[in-house]
């Protein structure tokens, strides 16, 4: 996102850019560009394989995915609008496509990031609900809940994104030029950035955090549990079990409807015939464990990792802390563009549905 362009630029801001080539030698110069665009292209291929795998495999076709898809959109949006104008940018170190451009540019650049972040929230919401409300969420889990969450998410996005197109300056677009915002307005910086990175932050935290508590509660009640006193409740609760295990460890917080997905495919999970004894389950269970905190572990760092210190830069700048040199502030705004790209490896790899869509989607391309 970027923000340092926008959010960050004092009322005085003036344009204090070096020439071409002289931050940068031609040969790193280079080299930073070929880096970045491969990046660009990366993360394009990676959402859009997302994309067509959900489209094209009819077991992907379900509420929670459709989230997983907005995703992937939203991140195609950043890679193919945001990026390669970011990339001109910084190879020509001045801005050369004119104001009405820039104002587009930073508008969709910070709604479409906005909005990427804003996705993760909804699907820790979504699963969050799916774990811990399992029975009753999974009849309210609909493609036109889905699609409100997803509508939800963009708004909030805009209405982030729109205050500065009231008071930003618009140069006569004649002469070189930064695609900057000029403007000292904190109310505004710390709207923007608790609305865009600090309250969604938060908040898939404490839904994460509380989704590892409640599957860990569910294999320690499972592990500890010698005999079950009858067939029913032993039916019971392997339904509630193997929902928790579907959802958390098998596909990373199933992207899945638990519910259709158990009764359809129950035997993905299956319960032994004959109970364990207590050490095998506990190794079983304390293995799941570990796998649920690796995947929740890899979530919520890549996403801290990549836009905590962008946002902390923007608040600093914010409140009158000097501005870093332009290279810092690219490369922070490159380290929140990359979780486009990760975003899609994390939300799909661990699921096995996703593993074999993409694998036939693979299999297709080199067919054809």
């Amino acid at each position: 996102m970027e923000m340092e362009r926008y959010l960050g630029a004092p009322a005085n801001a003036t344009n204090t850019t070096a020439t071409p080539g002289s931050t940068f030698g031609v040969e790193l110069l280079t080299g930073v560009v070929v880096l970045l665009s491969l990046l660009t292209l990366l993360t394009a291929v990676v959402n859009g394989a997302v994309i067509a795998a959900i489209c094209t495999t009819k077991k992907l076709h379900l509420p929670a995915n459709y989230l997983i898809c907005s995703l992937a959109v939203t991140d195609l949006l950043v890679a193919v609008l945001v990026m390669p104008i970011s990339i001109l940018y910084i190879t020509t170190e001045t801005w050369l496509l004119g104001p009405f451009v820039c104002e587009a540019w930073l508008s969709i650049d910070m709604t479409c990031c906005t909005c990427s972040i804003l996705h993760l929230c909804v699907i820790a919401l979504d699963r969050y609900w799916a774990i811990t409300k399992a029975i009753a969420y999974a009849r309210k889990r609909t493609a036109r809940r889905a699609g409100v969450m997803v509508a939800t998410v963009w708004l909030i996005s805009i209405f982030i994104s729109i205050p500065p197109l009231f008071w930003r300056q618009r140069g006569d677009g004649t002469g070189p030029q930064q695609c900057i915002i000029e403007h000292d307005h904190v109310g505004y910086t710390i709207y923007s950035t608790f609305g865009a990175f600090y309250i969604p932050m938060t908040l898939i935290l404490i839904l994460y955090s509380r989704i590892y508590s409640a599957a860990k509660t569910l294999y320690q009640k499972r592990g500890s549990s010698r005999h079950l006193s009858s067939r029913s409740t032993n039916s019971t609760n392997s339904l509630k079990y193997c929902r928790v295990t579907h959802a958390f460890c098998i596909s990373d917080v199933s992207t899945s409807d638990h519910t259709t997905e158990f009764d359809r495919n129950h035997a993905a999970v299956r319960v032994p015939p004959e109970p364990l004894d207590l050490d095998e389950r506990n190794q079983i269970c304390t293995s799941r464990e570990r796998k649920a905190a690796r995947i929740l572990g890899l979530i919520l760092g890549a996403f801290i990792l990549c836009w905590l210190p962008f946002f902390l830069k923007e608040l600093l700048v914010g409140l009158n802390v000097p501005n870093p040199s332009p290279q810092v502030s690219d490369a922070l705004t490159w380290l929140g563009y990359i979780n486009s790209l990760i975003n899609p490896l994390l939300y799909t790899s661990f699921n096995e549905d996703f593993k074999q869509a993409f694998k036939r989607l693979f299999r297709r391309k080199e067919h054809t």
